[in-house]
């Protein structure tokens, strides 16, 4: 007999999938232009030049005069695969947290995951987010508990492929390092081993694991954010400068994900520099009157 767990899993299966079958994708990948290797990377001038401050964004008309929908994402009878679409496609691109992981008993793990992110560099810290989901948690997250260790992997153009492969829903016990061809290479302060083709990976340790149990829905794992210390960086030596401060871009040829199955590539840059208030306050009539209001403002 099924268990409660296993029906209620199967019940909220619609409402949950992440993942759609998609109809003659290699008939449509077919009739669209080949992909570019090694495309050069354009710098060009930034959006608005001739910018100056108070003027807003003037090169948008629609931007003040579209209208927009307020959305509850707890509204009753709102599928959480909205929720999800309406994420992915809105806050883009995202950078893929590609982790190399352990069992307590040493079998190993590499996935992919789409709600990561850098969020300081003193200390190096990344978060992991684990989305709630029928059945059992996620192995990289089980891992993260048992082991407190991983490795976080850049994805370059080229291992995409690869990397997607890892994400396959493969019987208990499969490689996701055998079903992407992978290499794995030795780590120097974990276990899990770090991806050889990666231009930057991180060895790092688990500092803390928060559980959103106030979420927590019978029959499903709960979510997750996991906080991870870098330990230590591997750099790929001809991608980087002599003290090591910086990853050459044409090397590091990052992939950011989009809405659906869509991914992005950097095929054009442009530079907008940081600005300093006593050194814009001299050149900007607009700034000067800001300054004067809030000095007017701050005796009264």
């Amino acid at each position: 007999m099924q268990s409660t767990a296993a029906h209620i899993a199967s019940a909220t299966e619609g409402h949950y999938k992440l993942i759609d079958r998609v109809s003659d994708f290699e008939q449509k990948q077919s009739q669209r232009p080949d992909f570019e290797p090694l495309k050069p990377i354009a710098l060009t001038k930034s959006p608005n030049p001739t910018w100056t401050y108070g003027a807003g964004v003037a090169q948008d008309p629609t931007a003040l005069s579209a209208k927009h929908i307020e959305v509850d994402p707890y509204a009753p009878g709102r599928p959480m695969i909205n929720n999800y679409k309406l994420l992915i496609s809105g806050i883009a691109p995202r950078p893929i947290g590609f982790l190399s992981t352990v069992t307590s008993d040493g079998r190993k793990n590499l996935a992919p995951f789409s709600y990561f992110q850098v969020v300081d560099h003193d200390p190096p810290m990344f978060i992991v987010g684990f989305s709630s989901r029928p059945d059992r948690a996620k192995d990289t997250f089980v891992n993260l508990k048992e082991t407190g260790e991983c490795v976080i992997n850049t994805v370059s153009e080229s291992m995409i492929e690869a990397v997607n492969a890892t994400s396959i829903d493969a019987p208990f016990g499969t490689s996701e390092w055998d079903v992407s061809g992978l290499t794995e290479a030795a780590s120097s302060t974990v276990q899990a081993g770090r991806v050889k083709e990666s231009v930057f990976s991180i060895e790092g340790r688990v500092v803390d694991i928060k559980e959103f149990r106030d979420h927590e829905k019978q029959g499903q794992s709960v979510a997750a954010t996991v906080l991870i210390k870098a330990t230590r960086f591997w750099v790929r030596e001809d991608a980087t400068n002599d003290d090591v401060s910086h990853i050459a871009l044409d090397k590091l040829r990052p992939v950011g994900q989009l809405g659906g199955m869509a991914y992005g590539r950097v095929t054009e840059t442009f530079e907008v520099p940081r600005r300093r208030w006593p050194d814009e306050v001299q050149k900007s009539e607009a700034l000067r009157r800001l300054e004067q209001n809030s000095t007017v403002g701050g005796c009264t």
